[in-house]
């Protein structure tokens, strides 16, 4: 017998324009308005006689709202028009075919204009509390593979370095925030170090206008093992720390370290790890050669695998210029790999798996705008919860996706939230501090 309860006894109907699907939008909606990230758009970004013009402002915001919302390709944006949703959003929704009209009209001009809204957004959010201030600060450099499929696509028609056929952007990424601090969009078969002496003196004048004055340091693996790299950090007073490239006479040069030079670091197997420091001189045929300290780590191979068999240790090696134990800085060294996680939020957190269009610039806005999303998802945290690093998808489930039903009574607007909801509490508490930051336009 079928119980009274059984979901087939349910009607549904789309009929209630006063709900709002991911009502909860309201919080990085009211920050990013207090931070007058549309006033920097209309400002900044002018795209000329372009049939995608108009009301650019409204548009990015359409676009930042639905990555926060989950959408990662350009028609998800059409889920944010639904119910009452633009009212709890405080700009005009526009439609999907409206905004690939927008992202076709870029070209790579344009998609410089969106990083300056970039930069000033970056500036403003730091100026709110979100920034290290005096404190040292790290920045940490990379590239990824964003894989494409087709032949369709400006600019990832051919193959990489790791056989996918896709785009090769750059990235730089606030260490211990995971705030994007930059990001250049390259074809696919681009070299990793191509273009990252500008992009890093770029990001260096970028994080220092926006307010960090405390000693920065770069950290980077071997793909920018590149003198112009080492030159930009020492032209800039930035310390730096790069993974080394080991060529043949390099190792030679590694083994020969005395075992009496080595220092034990915890590892899961005893006396599996230790590390070591010697001096060298990184790109010696170069005029302003000049020695840096050569740190080393060295882990045996773990027992019964294939590398086991071949090598009794295997060897890291990375150069610095910076001052400390050599134990605390190749450890430092070693969490330049929390990148990784940032990157993982930007592809599976926002929209950068999915570049949708098939022209180049308009993939290059599409990668501004992720940037700008995951920093104000970022910020939200920061800013409003006080919390260090939450991943969008946490955000997203606990407090960006919530319904809500708006009312009006006596000129006054309520949005309701279900009763009981869990995150209750720290909802309000970010809304307030949000509300409580000076707007700016």
């Amino acid at each position: 017998m079928r119980s009274s309860h059984s979901l087939d006894r349910i009607a549904t109907t789309f009929d209630d324009d006063r709900l709002v699907a991911d009502a909860g939008l309201l919080l990085p909606a009211t920050l990013a308005q207090h931070l007058g990230l549309r006033e920097l758009v209309d400002e900044h970004l002018d795209l000329g006689a372009a049939p995608g013009r108009a009301n650019v402002g409204d548009k990015v915001l359409t676009l930042i709202g639905s990555a926060l919302a989950g959408g990662d390709t350009i028609d998800d944006a059409n889920a944010l028009r639904a119910g009452d949703t633009d009212r709890v959003l405080g700009f005009t929704v526009k439609a999907a075919s409206t905004l690939g009209t927008f992202l076709r009209s870029f070209r790579w001009g344009h998609v410089r204009q969106l990083d300056r809204v970039s930069r000033e957004f970056l500036a403003r959010a730091w100026a709110a509390g979100a920034g290290p201030g005096d404190a040292p600060f790290t920045i940490d450099l990379d590239s990824t593979i964003c894989e494409t499929y087709g032949l369709a696509k400006e600019g990832a028609l051919h193959h990489g370095y790791t056989h996918v056929r896709g785009y090769h952007p750059l990235l730089a990424v606030a260490a211990g925030t995971g705030d994007v601090l930059m990001a250049r969009l390259r074809e696919g078969r681009a070299n990793t170090v191509r273009g990252a002496a500008h992009f890093l003196r770029e990001t260096i004048g970028r994080v220092r206008r926006a307010g960090a004055s405390g000693e920065l340091t770069m950290r980077a693996d071997s793909g920018f093992y590149a003198a112009e790299v080492v030159a930009v950090c020492r032209a800039m007073d930035v310390r730096f720390s790069i993974t080394l490239r080991q060529h043949g006479g390099m190792r030679a040069r590694i083994e020969a370290i005395p075992d009496d030079a080595w220092t034990p670091i915890p590892y899961w197997i005893d006396g599996g790890a230790d590390v070591a420091e010697i001096s060298y001189t990184p790109f010696a045929d170069r005029k302003d050669a000049t020695p840096v300290r050569l740190i080393v780590r060295r882990v045996r191979p773990t027992p019964g695998s294939q590398l086991a068999a071949f090598v009794l240790y295997d060897y890291h090696a990375f150069i610095t210029d910076r001052d400390g134990e050599t134990v605390s800085l190749e450890a430092d060294h070693r969490r330049h790999a929390e990148i990784e996680n940032a990157i993982r939020d930007l592809k599976y957190g926002m929209g950068l798996n999915h570049l949708p269009s098939g022209k180049f610039a308009a993939n290059g806005a599409w990668l501004a705008v992720q940037v700008m999303a995951h920093n104000l998802a970022r910020w939200t945290a920061r800013l409003g919860l006080g919390a260090g690093i939450v991943t969008t998808k946490t955000l997203r489930r606990r407090l960006f996706t919530i319904v809500g039903r708006l009312t009006r009574s006596a000129r006054r607007t309520t949005l309701h939230f279900p009763a009981g909801w869990p995150w209750e509490a720290e909802f309000a508490a970010a809304l307030a501090r949000f509300r409580a930051i000076p707007l700016l336009a």
